[in-house]
């Protein structure tokens, strides 16, 4: 790709750390204050970017660069955790969010706008 949308739009707010919660962890919140990791199938609110000190960065609204698995389509695609650290096309679970690069290989890489 010849342009970068990192840095559009940046929204990083700091939750408490659930367990399992890394850099790259699809989250969710579950608790007010506190970003739990996603399981498959869920909705996610955005991308952790940091873990310091049982506290975690998480990017909610701007571009991504994150794991996915299965077909995904550039454009408006509803999609849902594949796993912790992936996401997929999901209809019935999914969130509607913004496709802008899909990179396919050994390991498909999605380039988001949450």
């Amino acid at each position: 790709m010849n342009v970068s949308f990192q840095g559009i739009g940046e929204l990083v707010a700091t939750f408490e750390a659930g367990t399992g919660v890394v850099a790259g962890t699809l989250v969710k919140t579950t608790t007010a204050g506190k970003a739990d990791a996603c399981a498959a199938g869920d909705k996610f609110c955005g991308v952790a970017v940091n873990v310091r000190d049982g506290f975690a960065a998480v990017l909610l609204h701007g571009y991504a660069e994150i794991p996915c698995s299965g077909t995904v389509a550039l454009g408006y695609q509803k999609l849902a955790a594949a796993s912790g650290t992936a996401a997929k096309a999901d209809e019935t679970n999914g969130r509607e969010i913004l496709v802008l690069d899909v990179q396919s290989g050994d390991a498909p890489v999605c380039g988001i706008l949450l």
